[in-house]
């Protein structure tokens, strides 16, 4: 039992470091880095698998020994990247034109993927070694890291991101005590212990040289490099940290005007995750009118509006609800998914005018579209603040992000909630050539078709030097309100990009491009009489996101291949392009990476297990790597719309599917295996048509609510998930043992290209493509499965007559 109990702590302390990592590289890279940490930690098993196939001795002696020694690699490991990848930092801007930064890249992913060899190789050293006991191993290792899974969600708040990383090294550690108990009872314990409370202590109180390092072109980095900048408070939660900056070079009107008479008033930034600085104006408390808010886009709803009652979705440091309040609104309703931002904006105080506290202001603390389901409340303005920052279409940022609040159906939900004249307010990013702006004015077409209006009277569009605005009316605007639209625009410097009424000289007069893009983009959408041909002709990806493709920031197309190739090198943008060019770079180098781990083995002795065939194995095995994969990632990224964050999303799928399927290891022994590989397509294909409509009736139930639906809803996929692998290590111990250390490879070293092409499927095809995929891969399996069975036992010859 200590054997389990050691497995299971070193399986928590895992995925309690890999979580963190991912959240680690959010705040100090950018979120596309995260991304690679599960790569990485497939990576580290994978090739755990390939050592113990190429030392066959090391699996061959007692595995008592060497755990604890695996435990203390992984804490050190552990310690040891973490510090390498703040002391040697990556610069991505700089990866296209200068190749050191492509070794250092190189050199943090070898190093943050030693943790995951460690742990990897106690789980494949057990499972070689004691393949009758696969079962119970198996389910320790899941059971683990399903934990872990819970504990890196709780930690955060009490300890910080640094933090967390001295934390799983401590819970490292004492599963390497653990261990020690089965080969020298107390030897070197209280060393150990020791060891422990000290990197425990230093969780609470986490040293200055090991504190998060931001990457110098994240908003915060360049706000605190101003003499007078301070950061003047940070907080942490479980998917998030929140920075306030002080700076008399903090200054935001966004979407204001070229005539505006008044510049804004003191501020202080606020960032999330050190990025996307939004602004905390300072206003005298009970205001009810301020200069600088007549200049911007944002005020136009208002004055259609008198004295409304308005909703504003994720409005941050609270400028949309202070413009609002300045523009005569009488209640606002502030729905922000983040506690820590309401926090950080109410810690001001008078100094902010007690926005958050105001007695027209009422706060919600609830994800947006959750909200805008739930509530039966009409308002006469919906607004939707824009809290990411501009950046360049090529640069391919945004493009792995899910953007629920962005898609066809989060747009008929907020349509819903307008009364009989109310007025949706979407604001995007002004880009050469348009994307973005257009991609919003082309979501809002689709929304209001559905809903059963006309875009061509119900939607207007305006731009500053800046931004885009685009309104969206239940009903058609009236000539009364085209007036004032007209009126204002004029006064401020605001060009017409789309009106019911517009003519073609009204557009592009102030700002003044080359060519009228905004508008004859717009205006050829809705004069279209094929949609669908114009998307394909138009040269950015542009059609409106679904929520089962909810890529709002994904533009790219292939015909942007050459030109983002011609730039690499040439652009201060990471990569140089398309953040899908990216995916693609990683798929072909995990395939490589994959392509050694497994082929390796096979080189160095000939043939694993001399005299077996191997393609019936790595078949088998290889599939149920990229099937489980297939189904786990667009899960998660589902469940995000359902949980309202990433953070939620993966600990509640991770910890469901690993729970259940460490419980499915545990009864594999007890179910037919080709029962369960005939009955998993048929469940996956299931869910694919299945989630959408449980998210439809479920989305507004309180967030306790929907974690327990969640973990509900996951436990069958996951309890059937965890049967294949223990049940094939059992037929491959009566058949071939020496194959199973290359099998537990085998399965890592495919999941790396599982977690990659997983996403590269969604990008392109969506959720539902994926989890197909998965179901067919189980179905393979089932195909395979009877490669590695042990076969019939042939009948002794009868003896010769005589």
């Amino acid at each position: 039992m200590t054997t389990y109990a050691g497995l299971f702590l070193l399986s928590a302390a895992t995925l309690i470091f890999e979580i963190n990592l991912t959240r680690i590289f959010s705040v100090a890279q950018f979120y596309h880095f995260a991304f690679m940490i599960v790569s990485l930690a497939l990576l580290g098993f994978g090739a755990s698998g390939t050592f113990l196939t190429l030392f066959p001795r090391l699996r061959e002696r007692d595995p008592a020994r060497a755990l604890p020694l695996l435990s203390w690699g992984f804490a050190l490991t552990a310690v040891g990247s973490y510090l390498l990848t703040l002391y040697v930092p990556f610069d991505s801007f700089r990866i296209a034109h200068d190749w050191r930064q492509a070794v250092v890249l190189a050199l943090h992913y070898i190093a943050l993927a030693t943790p995951f060899f460690c742990s990897g190789a106690a789980v494949g050293l057990l499972l070689a070694a004691h393949p009758e006991d696969a079962n119970r191993t198996y389910a320790a290792n899941l059971t683990g890291s399903a934990v872990g899974c819970i504990l890196a969600v709780v930690a955060p708040p009490l300890v910080g991101g640094a933090g967390v990383v001295l934390l799983s090294a401590a819970l490292g550690l004492f599963s390497a005590l653990v261990f020690q108990l089965q080969v020298a009872s107390g030897k070197f314990a209280s060393v150990q212990v020791a060891l422990v409370l000290v990197l425990l202590l230093a969780a609470l109180s986490t040293p200055s040289f090991f504190e998060i390092r931001l990457s110098p072109y994240k908003s915060l980095s360049y706000a605190l490099l101003y003499p007078d900048a301070e950061l003047i408070s940070q907080r942490w939660n479980g998917f998030s940290r929140v920075d306030i900056a002080r700076s008399e070079s903090i200054r935001s009107l966004p979407g204001c005007g070229f005539i505006c008479a008044s510049g804004p008033s003191a501020q202080l930034g606020l960032t999330v995750d050190g990025d996307d600085l939004s602004p905390i104006s300072h206003v005298p408390p009970g205001f009810t009118e301020l200069p600088f808010t007549d200049c911007l886009l944002t005020a136009l709803p208002y004055r259609l509006r008198a004295d409304s009652n308005a909703l504003v979705l994720e409005p941050r440091g609270g400028f949309d609800v202070l413009v609002a309040l300045a523009e005569g609104a009488q209640a606002i309703t502030a729905v922000e998914a983040n506690p820590l931002i309401v926090e950080a904006v109410r810690a001001q105080g008078e100094w902010a005018g007690d926005l958050y506290d105001d007695p027209r202001v009422t706060v919600v603390v609830e994800e947006g579209r959750a909200y805008a389901r739930r509530s039966q409340e009409r308002y006469d303005v919906v607004a939707l603040s824009l809290t990411t920052p501009q950046r360049p279409v090529t640069s391919g940022a945004y493009s792995l992000a899910e953007e629920y609040r962005y898609t066809v159906r989060a747009f008929g939900d907020y349509l819903a909630r307008l009364d009989e004249n109310g007025i949706l307010v979407t604001t995007r990013w002004l880009q050469t050539p348009p994307s973005e702006a257009i991609r919003a004015f082309a979501l809002t077409v689709e929304a209001v078709e559905r809903a059963g209006g006309d875009p061509e009277t119900s939607i207007v569009a305006l731009r500053s030097y800046q931004q885009m605005l685009v309104l969206a009316r239940r009903g058609p605007f009236t000539g009364e309100e085209l007036e004032i639209i007209r009126a204002f625009a004029a006064a401020r410097a605001f060009d017409l990009v789309y009106l019911p009424d517009i003519c073609p000289d009204e557009a592009n007069r102030y700002n003044v491009m080359p060519e009228p893009d905004y508008y004859r983009a717009c205006a050829e959408l809705l004069a279209s009489k094929d949609r669908d041909a114009w998307y394909r002709t138009y040269p950015f990806d542009v059609t409106p996101p679904t929520d089962d493709h909810p890529f709002f920031g994904h533009f790219f197309k292939w015909e942007q291949a050459q030109e983002v190739l011609a730039m690499a090198g040439h652009t201060w943008q990471p990569f140089g392009g398309a953040g899908y060019l990216v995916l693609l770079a990683l798929l072909a180098l995990a395939l490589l990476a994959a392509g050694v781990l497994i082929l390796l083995p096979l080189a160095a002795r000939g043939r694993v297990g001399r005299g077996e065939p191997v393609s019936g194995t790595l078949g088998y095995f290889a599939l149920l790597g990229l099937g489980y994969l297939c189904v786990e990632i667009p899960l998660l990224q589902r469940f995000i719309l359902f949980l309202g964050h990433p953070a939620y999303a993966m600990a509640a799928v991770l910890f469901a599917l690993l729970l259940f399927s460490g419980l499915g290891s545990l009864l594999s022994r007890r179910v037919k295996l080709r029962l369960v590989l005939l009955l998993l397509p048929l469940l996956v294909g299931g869910y694919a048509l299945g989630l959408p409509v449980l998210f439809e009736a479920t989305l507004a139930a309180p967030l306790a609510a929907r974690l327990v639906i969640a973990v509900a809803a996951l436990a069958p996929p996951g309890l059937l998930m965890g049967v294949p692998f223990p049940k094939g290590l059992a037929l491959l111990e009566r058949r071939s043992p020496a194959l199973i250390a290359w099998a537990w490879g085998v399965n890592g070293a495919v999941s790396v290209v599982a977690s990659i092409l997983a996403a590269l499927l969604a990008l392109s095809c969506g959720f539902s493509a994926v989890l197909a995929v998965g179901a067919a891969c189980y179905l393979g399996a089932w195909i395979t499965a009877g490669a590695i069975r042990v076969p019939p036992r042939r009948r002794a010859p009868p003896p010769p007559a005589r």
